[in-house]
């Protein structure tokens, strides 16, 4: 199913987008730190969901990651650490349910990592990447042209913390901003569009083998 959106060209110009403050991000690090996550996580219909990686900067270097796992709802966000005792186990349990529907952008290399480095199948899953489409245009939305057509709002992207080290113990502020608001955005720009796109969109959910159904 393909959605057409409209393409908004002066991103400059929008209002910032309200993404969740730092009281509004946790990052889960004790068994049950991790069970209250999911247990909190599997009560909402849908969760906005996204990865990162180490940056790989040498010709054949092949990534590690995903080191970081991120989940929103509507309230709050949550930063999984990969590598942190319990973390494979609770990640396992939110992106392999039926549950919850899972929504975020260009989400091919997050299944293909998850699946090779921690033997985990995305389940129940809309990537809006491959869903929608500006007006008279063939080539997949970004998160920031989806957030500008469908919120009105700029989100920012900056090069400097995408590329940064998210394999570290301790994430900085602005990488836990950019990370949870990367999931939240997402989940925004799912519930900003109509039901009848969104009841279309979870009909045709992206199954574990990457099929949809």
């Amino acid at each position: 199913m393909i959605i057409r959106i409209p393409q908004l060209t002066d991103l400059d110009s929008l209002p910032r987008f309200d993404g969740l403050a730092l009281d509004r991000i946790f990052t889960p690090s004790t068994p049950a730190e991790f069970s209250q996550a999911v247990d909190d996580i599997l009560d909402f219909a849908q969760i906005g969901f996204d990865t990162e990686s180490k940056p790989t900067f040498k010709v054949g270097e092949i990534s590690s990651g995903p080191h970081l796992i991120q989940f929103a709802t509507s309230e709050r966000a949550y930063l999984f650490r990969v590598g942190t005792p319990d973390c494979a186990e609770a990640a396992k349990r939110v992106l392999e349910t039926d549950r919850v529907l899972k929504v975020g952008f260009g989400l091919a290399s997050d299944r293909s990592r998850l699946r090779t480095r921690l033997e985990i199948e995305l389940r129940h899953s809309v990537d809006l990447g491959s869903a929608l489409r500006y007006h008279g245009k063939k080539g997949q939305v970004g998160l920031r042209g989806a957030v500008a057509a469908l919120l009105g709002a700029g989100i920012g992207k900056s090069r400097s913390v995408s590329t940064s080290n998210w394999a570290n113990k301790k994430l900085t502020e602005a990488q836990q901003r950019y990370a949870a608001n990367d999931a939240y955005a997402a989940l925004m720009v799912f519930l900003a569009l109509d039901a009848q796109s969104q009841a279309s969109l979870m009909d045709r959910t992206t199954s574990a083998s990457g099929k949809q159904r």
